[in-house]
């Protein structure tokens, strides 16, 4: 039997380990934190992924997700425009969604090694050795769902972790009255901000903010108040919500530089393989689609003798670039249009006199239900 190791437990690790699971095959996670936790992220999934979670029985209906059938686009200066949603989605937290799955993979006999972080990995003789400072181990396939950044792109030396990137990611659990059924994307000078409902009649509040924002002002709360409150509509949603973190949740250097799905063998998934601008796609969907892909992969290599590693790793990256190549390259264009006063206003204008083509860039950012 053929042992698989998942490093990183965030919604690729963890689908993947549940598609492993109920496969029969001997999976092992390790995580470095410990759940339940929270993860910057905008916490809107895309309906095309309901069928899939359904058919596995991990579809997160007992927490009763807000069910998103319209978007908000306001400009700089507060000017805004709204249109619905043809697919919509649903909002839940990474909190309770990651801690679901957790659970969900444990019931199904995965093994998992929390508080723990990988040092070195060595790829010999078809076989990888994975050490963590208190345990190694061996395993046949090596996944990586580790995240937008980790210390093992650097241990890989992958080409974008010594780009700088020049975004901070900034994420709030409110209290506030933001309405159920509408997903806000509300612009500021160098950045973004999007607002919609989780469980528990909460909102998350995420945003984007160019790092020299964060420079200027020192910290985050003079930077809020000096950038995004120019934008009323953000102001406005600052002063009247109840805020429940004790400090926001905060990732510097997010790169929405090219990575790829394979790296020294190891087949990556999520955030790990490319991080999709949140303005032109759902990250939260494509970390559950590409776990989905790999893993039936994974499958039929540990079952077919005649499906060697080479003609899973070649049928993994021709999968993942038919599914996310184009879209994460339109992706980082259209990411360099938003956050200035100017091109804000272009894309409410658009959204208000150009329907067609604004329904066609909405599609866009949802793939087919699967």
């Amino acid at each position: 039997m053929k042992r698989v190791i998942v490093i990183g437990g965030g919604l690729a690790g963890l689908i993947a380990a549940i598609q492993l699971a109920r496969a029969g095959i001997s999976c092992t996670v390790i995580e470095k934190k410990a759940y339940p936790f929270h993860r910057v992220c905008g916490e809107y999934v895309s309906n095309e992924v309901v069928p899939f979670l359904k058919s596995i029985n991990v579809f997160p209906s007992q927490f009763n997700p807000p069910e998103i059938s319209n978007f908000m686009l306001s400009a700089v200066n507060g000017r805004f425009e709204t249109m619905p949603l043809d697919l919509g989605g649903f909002g839940i937290s990474r909190y309770t969604f990651d801690s679901f799955l957790f659970e969900k993979a444990r019931a199904l006999g995965v093994e998992f090694f929390l508080h723990e972080e990988v040092e070195t990995i060595r790829f010999h003789r078809e076989v990888f050795e994975v050490k963590t400072r208190a345990n190694e181990w061996k395993a046949d396939v090596l996944i990586g769902t580790f995240g937008k950044r980790s210390r093992i792109d650097q241990l890989l030396k992958r080409q974008f972790i010594d780009q700088r990137s020049p975004y901070v990611g900034v994420k709030y659990h409110v209290r506030t009255n933001h309405p159920n059924d509408l997903i806000a994307l509300h612009n500021f000078p160098g950045g973004y901000c999007g607002m919609s409902n989780i469980e528990e009649g909460k909102t998350t509040l995420c945003y984007l903010s160019h790092r020299d924002n964060l420079k200027q002002y020192r910290n985050i709360r003079d930077m809020e108040e000096n950038v995004l409150f120019k934008n009323p509509l953000l102001r406005a949603a600052f002063r009247n919500a109840e805020f429940l973190f004790k400090r926001p949740e905060v990732i510097n250097e997010i790169s929405f530089e090219t990575k790829g799905p394979l790296e020294d063998h190891i087949l990556m998934a999520g955030d790990a393989a490319g991080m999709i601008a949140p303005l032109s796609g759902n990250g939260m969907a494509m970390a559950i689609r590409s776990a989905k892909i790999l893993s039936e992969l994974v499958i039929r290599f540990v079952n077919e003798a005649s499906f060697t590693r080479g003609m899973m790793e070649r049928s993994y990256v021709a999968s993942w670039n038919q599914n996310f190549r184009s879209h994460l390259w339109k992706g980082r264009q259209i990411q360099k249009l938003f956050g200035h006063s100017f091109m804000s206003k272009v894309a409410v204008n658009l959204v208000m006199h150009v329907r067609p083509l604004a329904n066609a860039i909405i599609r866009g950012t949802h793939g087919d239900p699967f």
